[in-house]
């Protein structure tokens, strides 16, 4: 039987770190054996601190953990972080510092020259950043690897995959973000109620840049961000989870609609354990994707795109779904931390 990893969450009673406890009961990899957050939580079981939030029970193994406080050392080998920007820099170097491998889905360091901005199937090479990053910062073994913004994670994997076969040379995208992204209590009902909220505070220059990143190339010491300009307007909209991207391309060489269309499918997933059967999952109705039939494709982590036709202004349109709190947070660290372990980064 192969090792199992022990595993601490930061921001752990928060509904992204809610989500780590819940998809890793059972991980064959990773067992969690520390629990961190606020100093209002800290000290208490799991089970009296944490308000749970999602569908289903509070697992059981992790009820009677104690919460500790956001600070190292933590009883485990690696930590996965879904802190508060504001807070999230300074602890998650703290824990680095300290030598441990920090999976973040916070937004601090994820445009980072030395820091890899991580989806899997797409740009595993940028993973050479750790080595760059710790002999820049001092970390020793410790090292910080992130995943995108959750509204990203829905188009940048079609966008990777059109890049690839013909070359991206703009690309304008409308996301329609789910009222989770914004965490507990997020939106207040009053505002999202029988409403569209046409501005999420930050969000925008985020899906403009974070892209560029994860398409770019790595040169042997830093990233060249790809080659192509991104226009985006972020909306809230009344679904609580499932962001949807509504996207306009325009490419470097000439397509068919057809080698659009085999370009998305044919994009390969992975054979680690959080990895779904279909990476990219092209639907021809009309009507599809929509967030309450499409979310949980491949257990949340397959990217569900439909509507996709030659475009009047653009070359190609389609729209792009992925899970946001599965796909775009807490499922994206746990394949990273997967494909830190495949490619030897904790022997």
């Amino acid at each position: 039987m192969s090792r199992k990893y022990r595993v601490g969450i930061l921001g752990a009673t928060g509904t992204v770190g809610q989500r780590f406890v819940q998809l890793l009961e059972n991980h064959p990899q990773f067992e969690i054996t520390a629990l961190a957050a606020s100093d209002r939580s800290a000290g208490k079981p799991y089970a009296q601190a944490c308000a749970w939030k999602l569908a289903g029970a509070m697992p059981a193994y992790v009820k009677e953990i104690i919460v500790e406080a956001i600070a190292p050392p933590l009883d485990c080998d690696l930590v996965f972080s879904s802190l508060p920007t504001g807070v999230a820099r300074e602890t998650e170097e703290a824990f680095a510092r300290a030598g441990f491998p920090v999976i973040s889905n916070s937004s601090a360091y994820r445009m980072d020259e030395d820091v890899p901005l991580l989806i899997p199937e797409i740009n595993q090479e940028h993973l050479a950043l750790i080595e760059i990053q710790q002999r820049r910062r001092g970390f020793g073994k410790g090292f910080i690897i992130t995943n995108p913004n959750c509204a990203v994670v829905s188009f940048a994997p079609p966008l990777a995959a059109l890049d690839r076969r013909f070359g991206v040379e703009s690309v304008f995208v409308t996301t329609l973000q789910a009222i989770s992204g914004a965490g507990y209590p997020g939106v207040s009902s009053f505002d999202i109620t029988d409403n569209v909220l046409p501005y999420i505070a930050g969000e925008e220059p985020k899906v403009e840049t974070e892209a560029q990143k994860i398409l770019g190339r790595f040169t042997g010491e830093a990233i060249e961000k790809a080659d192509f300009t991104v226009s985006a307007q972020c909306f809230r909209v009344d679904v609580l989870d499932g962001h949807t991207a509504s996207v306009r391309v325009k490419l470097r060489k000439s397509s068919t609609l057809e080698d659009v269309f085999a370009a998305m499918e044919t994009f390969p997933s992975l054979k680690l354990h959080s990895s779904p059967k279909s990476f990219i999952d092209v639907c021809d109705e009309p009507s599809r994707p929509q967030p309450r039939l499409d979310r949980d494709n491949g257990e949340g982590m397959t990217i569900t795109v439909g509507r996709v036709f030659p475009d009047n202004i653009f070359d190609y349109r389609f729209v792009a779904l992925s899970h946001n709190t599965v796909r775009g947070a807490a499922g994206a660290a746990i394949l990273n931390a997967e494909l830190l372990i495949d490619k030897g980064f904790f022997k």
